[in-house]
């Protein structure tokens, strides 16, 4: 049984999921921006509040524990001295979704995700 296993599949098996939420949560944090559908907007926002409340405790450890989900060295740079501290007295709602209509080959429905400055 699924109860209360509420992770979003994506149509895609489990390494081919968190290669595509790794990458994407990689290019939201070096642009501020990304463009994507709703669906993968919505399973990333989970692994993005989860590498920002790292960031902001900020020791080894915690960088240590972004790397697993962010591969480049120059954006966890970037996540821990930048980002971080624009964070620092938030409690959450580090990002926002805006919604864009749909696709004109599919009709997906895309949205905006982007960092709360």
């Amino acid at each position: 049984m699924r109860h209360l296993n509420s992770v979003a599949r994506l149509s895609r098996v489990t390494a081919h999921r968190k290669a595509l939420l790794n990458n994407l949560t990689t290019e939201l944090f070096r642009h501020g921006k990304i463009t994507t559908t709703r669906a993968k907007a919505k399973a990333m926002v989970r692994l993005v509040h989860k590498c920002i409340t790292f960031a902001i405790r900020g020791d080894l450890h915690a960088r240590r524990q972004v790397l697993v989900y962010v591969k480049d060295n120059a954006v966890v740079k970037k996540l821990f001295e930048i980002i971080a501290h624009m964070f620092q007295t938030h409690q959450g709602g580090y990002t926002r979704i805006i919604k864009l209509g749909t696709r004109m080959g599919d009709a997906a429905e895309m949205a905006v995700i982007e960092l709360v400055e």
